[in-house]
């Protein structure tokens, strides 16, 4: 069984936003190589609940995963869904909006890339940059943004209604640790496809972004949508919160195979 992730790690009406957090490690056994090899078991576990969840093409999970740059979201699905078969998941990365998408409310793009019945369905940043990059570039006011959160806390519950589990998870970051990984990605050629320039233009606004997270957790937490706040300067640590409330999300489910059939019970090839 997972282990019982509860109020220490979502967000309450009053929830402060602490950088120093960003580098705890309560779930950790102490051992980063017995940590990694915890994690790679709750992957396997995980794994077989998505086979249960797919044969019974019944309940819906939308992951969302939300962050700084480098906070380790690529990382986070990779490590976490490792063990997940390629049929049973899917991953979408929102990225600026087409001249298309514009053209429609900003909901519009999310709404077509939530699961269906079967399906794991991870969002890589999602409907949050809108109000987040929106809000801290001054692209819309605060009436607007206030409205956003009614409408995406209205959006969230209608997926919760018609049957879609919503987990929500920021994964926190300090900004010495952005500050080690962009460097990485630059002092390492093999990580240099990683490194863009703009990250460091959206790096000056650190302030502005841990203002506007804590906001929009704040505004946006609710029971059939909770958020998770991920201490995630630690890779193996932030893998070891996210699979165990994905994986006690799934076992809440009680999946199971479906029914065996009795006109193959008998069958025989020649």
């Amino acid at each position: 069984m997972a282990k019982k992730i509860g109020p220490p790690f979502t967000v309450h009406p009053k929830f402060v936003l602490k950088e120093s957090e960003a580098s705890n490690k309560p779930l950790s056994s102490g051992d980063k190589e017995k940590d990694k090899a915890t994690v790679q078991a709750l992957a396997a576990k995980i794994g077989l609940q998505q086979q249960m969840l797919y044969a019974g093409h019944k309940h819906k999970v939308l992951v969302i995963l939300q962050g700084m740059d480098t906070s380790g979201k690529d990382g986070t699905v990779n490590d976490v869904f490792a063990a997940v078969n390629p049929q049973g998941i899917r991953i979408a990365n929102f990225k600026g909006p087409t001249a298309i998408e514009l053209a429609h409310d900003y909901l519009w793009r999310v709404h077509a890339q939530v699961p269906v019945a079967g399906e794991i369905a991870v969002f890589n940043r999602s409907h949050y940059e809108d109000v987040l990059i929106t809000r801290v570039h001054d692209w819309i006011d605060d009436k607007e943004c206030q409205r956003r959160y009614r409408q995406i806390n209205d959006f969230e519950r209608m997926l919760w209604e018609t049957g879609t589990v919503v987990l929500k998870f920021f994964l926190h970051i300090s900004k010495a640790e952005q500050k080690s990984r962009l460097q990485s990605r630059i002092d390492d050629p093999n990580k240099h496809w990683k490194f863009d320039p703009q990250d460091l233009a959206e790096r000056k606004f650190w302030d502005a972004y841990q203002q506007r997270y804590q906001e929009v957790l704040r505004a946006t937490s609710t029971l059939h949508a909770p958020w998770y706040v991920v201490p995630a300067d630690s890779k193996t640590h932030r893998n070891l919160l996210v699979a165990n409330v994905v994986l006690e999300t799934l076992q809440k489910l009680k999946l199971k195979f479906p029914d065996a059939k009795p006109e193959l019970k008998n069958l025989k090839f020649d």
